[in-house]
């Protein structure tokens, strides 16, 4: 994976997200699982694995997205995620052009057998970003995003850490991104 100079994923500006999806990513199985990367702020794995069934959609209800226990990292605690408006189009067209949609995998891998594997999605990021010269951009980006996103926009940590996994507000802030802009605009609210 690769990390900025503090050894993090890096972050990604709204420039090189809309490069990503609308010139990078051209098959529509890698525009959905990186979306769900971005867009429900899960790890790559968490999306590699999931099942057809982890989408769900309930009549006069908002479609939820279901990261299980044994698919996340140091298999904590089953989550559910409302899927953005935006990830439902990509998974939409992601099921119209999938060949393999009656295998069980959301995402399958090579010939329809299991699921992607996270280094096979590492691979496709890393041809897309050179193609794109996008540097530093890691599968964890699209998290790390999501998730600092999130924070800047006043999101309340707790309602953060529902959508990560993660076990402490603690883990989730020291995860979080500060860039230069926000810590400027932090001293300049200074005025006396």
């Amino acid at each position: 994976m690769k990390t900025n100079r503090y050894g993090r994923a890096e972050i990604l500006t709204p420039y090189q997200i809309n490069l990503l999806f609308n010139e990078g990513f051209t098959n529509p199985r890698d525009r959905a699982l990186f979306g769900v990367c971005l867009y429900a702020a899960t790890r790559i794995n968490e999306a590699c694995t999931l099942l057809r069934g982890d989408v769900i959609g309930i009549k006069g209800v908002r479609d939820k997205l279901v990261i299980r226990t044994y698919n996340t990292k140091g298999k904590q605690a089953t989550r559910e995620i409302q899927v953005h408006p935006q990830l439902k189009e990509y998974l939409a067209e992601h099921h119209r052009t999938d060949k393999w949609h009656t295998r069980p995998h959301l995402f399958p891998g090579r010939h329809g057998r299991n699921h992607i594997l996270k280094t096979s999605a590492d691979a496709i990021l890393r041809s897309v970003c050179q193609k794109l010269e996008i540097e530093g951009v890691s599968t964890h980006s699209f998290r790390r995003t999501a998730l600092t996103r999130m924070s800047d926009s006043g999101v309340p940590l707790r309602h953060i850490q529902a959508i990560s996994g993660h076990k402490t507000l603690a883990a989730l802030e020291r995860y979080l991104g500060v860039t230069e802009q926000q810590k400027e605009t932090a001293i300049s609210t200074l005025n006396f």
